[in-house]
């Protein structure tokens, strides 16, 4: 059975992602683990590791796990497979690792929007989660109370090491019936004439069995902005990419525009790590 991983440090933003992974798991009988973050100062951890008893993290462990039990009882988890976890690390460490040991396929994440994470998660863990992440990452922004991508914005370069990725993101689509705009940006720094980009995009979607979806050419002044520019011209409801981790995008995309994007981008978004 697959899992889901929802970190949670029971804002309003980590709770609607809770919300959005039960449907996602009641669409394909997934299980969620829920996982709280506890950072504690370098001596305390070293002292709790070696069971000395320290009455400040107990009652902070105990609190979580209590708040972990009422948010279990939730009505919208009711008839789901949940499970709770308490880890003592760094959030982005936490939840990469966490992600490993309980083979997660898909960790599921509440944010701001535009202004980042709240309370713990906050800055730059995003963007540490989306680089070293694995497995895909899908970032709810604020107000997401229903979560029904029907039109689905990918955008990629069509080069041969995003085809893993492309499929798994396919898969994802299936389970919403989701319209796909699979777009392709242009800029001034990597211009390329239209019959080309035609060509190239005809060559790579002739390796996949794929409906409902559409092919687009946009124009801006970067990649990040013809994203979500683009994204708004089709009222699209989540935006997906793959992501090189550190790197950014293979070949046409650069840099760290995949963190940029969770980070900037009014509608959810999806990564997929080639």
């Amino acid at each position: 059975m697959k899992r889901i991983l929802v970190p949670v440090d029971f804002s309003d933003y980590s709770i609607e992602a809770l919300k959005v992974a039960a449907q996602i798991a009641k669409k394909n009988n997934y299980q969620i683990i829920l996982l709280h973050l506890l950072e504690l100062p370098h001596q305390a951890a070293d002292s709790f590791g070696n069971g000395n008893s320290i009455p400040e993290i107990i009652f902070f462990k105990n609190k979580a796990i209590e708040k972990l039990e009422e948010l279990m009882d939730s009505v919208f988890l009711q008839g789901l497979d949940v499970f709770e976890a308490i880890e003592f690390k760094k959030v982005d460490e936490g939840i990469v690792d966490a992600s490993i040991k309980n083979h997660v396929d898909l960790i599921v994440m509440g944010s701001h929007g535009t202004s980042g994470f709240n309370e713990l998660l906050v800055g730059s863990n995003t963007e540490k989660i989306v680089r070293y992440s694995k497995i895909p990452v899908l970032v709810i922004k604020k107000g997401t109370k229903e979560f029904n991508p029907t039109n689905f914005v990918f955008a990629l370069d069509f080069s041969k090491e995003t085809k893993k990725p492309f499929r798994r993101m396919l898969e994802f689509a299936k389970i919403f019936k989701a319209k796909l705009f699979l777009v392709t940006i242009c800029t001034p720094a990597s211009f390329k004439v239209t019959h080309i980009l035609e060509k190239i995009t005809e060559d790579y979607l002739a390796n996949f069995d794929i409906e409902n979806y559409s092919t687009h050419i946009y124009n801006d002044t970067n990649i990040e902005n013809g994203i979500i520019n683009f994204a708004k011209s089709v009222n699209a409801d989540l935006i997906g990419m793959c992501t090189h981790g550190r790197t950014g995008f293979a070949h046409f995309f650069n840099g760290s525009l995949g963190e940029d994007l969770v980070n900037h981008a009014a509608k959810p978004v999806i990564t997929f790590k080639i």
